[in-house]
């Protein structure tokens, strides 16, 4: 995020326009769908959360996933809809359109089965001011191997090093592990160190690697940061990406 020009809302036909448009952004796409590809199990259950346009849900029905998709703005459900029609008529897409608190209070998919991996891309989870009841809820609608694998915004990019925000937020982030980030060139939202997404899912997932968004090649086919082992300086090593890769491990 700049402190550049204003945010402007763009949903729907407009937001897949644009996230397609970038090279970047394709890369860093594609990087995800590689990692979701490597770690489900074949024709596995999918839990698309922030779905958006379901550039991701159609990619991965194609490929023979069922995915259910989740995103709470109209104009992305209805693109979405349209996106993936032949794979919701044929039952390999789920859409649920459903409120936030609603979706919260659903006991499980509406599929009927839980799902092996939740996938999040493009950092949803940052405009979720709170997480816990959240992992909860993906504790709920995961298989017991369950994992998530959850593209969240990097706050040590050294993109944003260049702007005065972040050096006036960086005592708070480094002291309360988040910062809340009003808007600007980007939707309000909430930036989180790595300490706190562990702390906030810990009693229903552990954090278990790191992946960066745009690898170098010689990272490319690496699995990533392993936490539970070197892995302390893990925000160095992702710092050149605007985004990272989180994956969880669900907790008995």
């Amino acid at each position: 995020m700049s402190s550049g020009a204003p945010y402007e809302n763009h949903t729907g036909a407009v937001y897949f326009q644009r996230i397609t448009t970038l090279e970047e952004d394709r890369r860093v796409r594609s990087t995800f769908q590689d990692l979701v590809l490597g770690m489900a199990p074949p024709g596995a259950m999918l839990f698309d959360f922030g779905a958006g346009p379901g550039i991701d849900a159609r990619f991965f029905a194609e490929r023979g996933f069922t995915v259910e998709a989740y995103d709470v703005d109209p104009k992305m459900c209805e693109f979405l809809a349209t996106h993936c029609r032949e794979f919701i008529d044929s039952g390999r897409v789920i859409l649920d359109r459903s409120s936030y608190r609603e979706f919260l209070a659903h006991k499980a998919l509406i599929a009927g089965r839980p799902a092996n991996l939740v996938i999040s891309n493009f950092a949803p989870l940052n405009q979720v001011a709170e997480l816990t009841e959240l992992f909860a809820k993906f504790h709920a609608i995961t298989c017991p191997a369950g994992k998530l694998l959850l593209s969240v915004l990097t706050p040590y990019f050294i993109g944003d090093l260049k702007t005065r925000w972040w050096w006036r937020n960086a005592p708070r982030l480094w002291r309360d592990r988040h910062v809340f980030v009003p808007g600007g060139a980007a939707p309000p939202h909430t930036r989180r160190r790595l300490a706190d997404f562990s702390a906030l899912s810990s009693p229903y997932f552990t954090l278990t690697r790191v992946f960066c968004a745009l690898p170098s090649e010689s990272q490319r086919h690496t699995n990533g940061i392993d936490l539970n082992d070197g892995g302390r300086w893990a925000w160095l090593q992702v710092a050149t990406s605007r985004f990272m890769f989180l994956l969880f491990e669900k907790r008995e």
